[in-house]
């Protein structure tokens, strides 16, 4: 004979409080992700209308009431935005600008989070909060100076003025992976100083492969900063064959007429450096966010 298994009146209460609670996460789930596409939408607004607006005919881009699927499409703006700007040195230009940049702030402010996170000496503390102070100092500020500078030293309508104040300094590139050394357990920097390491080779071999999430988030941040720039090559360049690609597609706006098809398509193209950099390091770019705050 089968035994009935009795359920007592608590834990039948158990019960419905646990799937009132499955159902209610549920729910709270359901709304999150809605929200978030929501907000993916929103967001992914202007980037569609951009790549639509590239491939309109001139006419149809600011259409009363506006038409967002082009009739027809024109794919050949994408060759036109080229061939009327020399956007292939332009791309020249800004790849081996950022590339070096990048390459260079990763190294100072890689050996400078170390010094301030590891090396105790009198003032660290002081000068750390002098240092991102710095971060609350628009640049607009320091252009003025910094032109002066740079045709002091004759650096004018060069990439070195580009180049060279941007690779020596960062603060907000100290302060990140600052925060991410600190989370290093000192035993393993003792431990190699045991085995007869100088701060030298702490920093090379001990410190720069456990950061490598931070610098790769950094890298990227960085990169995305170097590419947009446009303040700087419109104050210091002159020559067309120095311009890089933020600015060189301002000229497509002139002075009476603007070509906005053309000028879109190139703002197409010259985002897909940085989709592309972003698709293939997001995972590098969570992780080095969130390794961040944790410390050990």
């Amino acid at each position: 004979m089968s035994e009935k298994i009795l359920i007592t009146p608590k834990q039948l209460t158990t019960n419905r409080t646990l799937v009132a609670s499955k159902r209610k996460q549920t729910v709270l789930k359901i709304m999150l992700h809605l929200l978030l596409i929501i907000g993916a939408i929103v967001m992914s607004g202007p980037f569609i209308w951009m790549f639509l607006s590239a491939v309109k005919p001139l006419d149809q881009i600011f259409a009363v009431p506006p038409k967002w699927i082009p009739e027809p499409f024109v794919w050949s703006n994408f060759i036109d935005s080229l061939k009327a700007m020399p956007f292939g040195k332009a791309y020249f230009n800004s790849f081996y600008i950022s590339i070096i940049v990048v390459a260079s702030q990763i190294l100072t402010c890689s050996m400078a989070a170390y010094g301030f996170a590891k090396i105790k000496f009198p003032g660290s503390k002081v000068l750390f909060i002098l240092f991102l102070s710095t971060m609350m100092v628009p640049m607009q500020v320091t252009l003025i100076p910094l032109y002066l500078i740079m045709d002091a030293i004759g650096w004018l309508n060069t990439h070195a003025s580009i180049i060279i104040p941007s690779a020596l300094f960062n603060a907000f590139g100290v302060f990140l992976l600052r925060q991410f050394i600190m989370g290093i357990p000192k035993e393993m920097e003792e431990a190699a100083i045991i085995d007869g390491a100088n701060p030298f080779q702490v920093y090379v071999k001990v410190i720069l492969p456990l950061i490598k999430p931070s610098l790769a988030a950094f890298g990227i941040f960085s990169f995305i900063g170097v590419w947009n720039n446009f303040i700087q090559p419109l104050t210091f360049l002159s020559s067309q064959e120095l311009y890089t690609v933020p600015l060189l597609l301002s000229y497509f706006k002139g002075l009476y007429v603007t070509n906005w098809a053309l000028m879109m398509a190139g703002a197409t193209i010259s985002v897909i450096p940085i989709l592309v950099v972003y698709i293939i390091a997001q995972r590098q770019i969570i992780e080095g966010i969130t390794l961040t705050g944790v410390k050990g």
